[in-house]
């Protein structure tokens, strides 16, 4: 097994806090402490597809996301910090009081192309056709971060736990899930580190069949690929769905309640897109009625996701 390379720009490893919350206790895995402008999970991809990125002497990195993507706004300061220049292709309308991941992404010097959700569909057309136009070279960094490499960022994640904790001691982790690479990088990690664990991934995108689809396909991807000593045993994944009816740009009243019991009795902030919904189904699945739960919560970040959301924060 040859590991690929990467570079440093993750600030790792990041703390295991134990929580009570409504007289449960828990474990939260706090990666949303990777960094300040590059907090949450996005820039562990982020190591590994920039390193490649700079072998390859890019001038130029384009990635998507939505209009409050926590991705987009990572990799622009990524390449900010790297000399590189960043094209983000945002799902969303141009706003003339940006908030949020979309005001630091123009104040980390990205350029910005705004797309409908039609023409979102076919974002990854949309950015080769516009490199081949640029006579530069450049590095297109899917959604999320989510591929074959980018999701060494969570296979390696596990390793880090496994010396933060015995791995014994938890049945199961909890993410949410958009673009997929998070959970499927941690269904690699636990097989390569030996253990059966149940990965839990709440959809917050796409419905559970896509999702799960996803996850799968990343992850066997790249044990192929790297030739990796192990099998991916679907069955350890379990969808956590339903917990994004409302949409991944909104969330509802009731989450947002519970969300301010947890910062009240924890200090603990949650987005309303990722990582909100995540805990909604956390909660109601592992903790409501119990003394603690072995099952480990992941907190991928997003708190500059917060601000466009503050009337609903506020109202809570």
């Amino acid at each position: 097994m040859k590991e690929p390379k990467k570079i440093n720009l993750s600030n790792i490893p990041t703390p295991i806090e134990k929580i009570t919350f409504n007289g449960c206790s828990f474990l939260i895995k706090r990666d949303d402490y990777t960094g300040t402008e590059l907090s949450g999970n996005k820039v562990r991809k982020l190591d590994y597809l920039l390193y490649e990125a700079i072998q390859n002497k890019s001038e130029y990195i384009f990635t998507c996301g939505g209009d409050q993507s926590n991705h987009a706004r990572a990799a622009a300061v990524a390449a900010a910090k790297l000399g590189l220049k960043s094209k983000l292709f945002l799902w969303g309308n141009k706003k003339n009081s940006p908030d949020g991941n979309l005001l630091l992404d123009q104040f980390s010097g990205a350029e910005i192309i705004y797309l409908t959700k039609r023409e979102y569909s076919e974002v990854n057309k949309i950015m080769l056709e516009q490199s081949k136009r640029l006579k530069k070279k450049i590095t297109i960094v899917p959604t999320g971060g989510s591929n074959f490499l980018g999701i060494w960022g969570y296979i390696n994640f596990v390793r880090e736990l496994s010396t933060q904790l015995n791995l014994k001691s938890i049945s199961g982790i909890v993410t949410a899930a958009g673009s997929g690479g998070t959970s499927a990088g941690i269904l690699v990690g636990l097989s390569l580190m030996g253990f059966r664990k149940k990965v839990y991934a709440v959809n917050v995108v796409d419905d559970e069949r896509t999702t799960r689809k996803i996850i799968l396909d990343l992850a066997e991807g790249a044990v192929e690929k790297y030739r990796l000593p192990v099998k991916v045993h679907s069955e350890d994944l379990t969808i956590l769905d339903g917990y994004s009816k409302e949409g991944y740009k909104k969330i509802s009243p009731e989450k947002v309640k519970l969300l301010k019991q947890l910062a009240i009795q924890s200090g603990i902030i949650l987005d309303p897109a990722y990582t909100g919904k995540a805990f909604y189904a956390f909660n109601e699945k592992f903790l409501s009625g119990r003394n603690k739960t072995d099952i480990l919560f992941v907190h991928t970040g997003g708190i500059f996701g917060v601000f466009p959301k503050k009337k609903n924060y506020i109202s809570a």
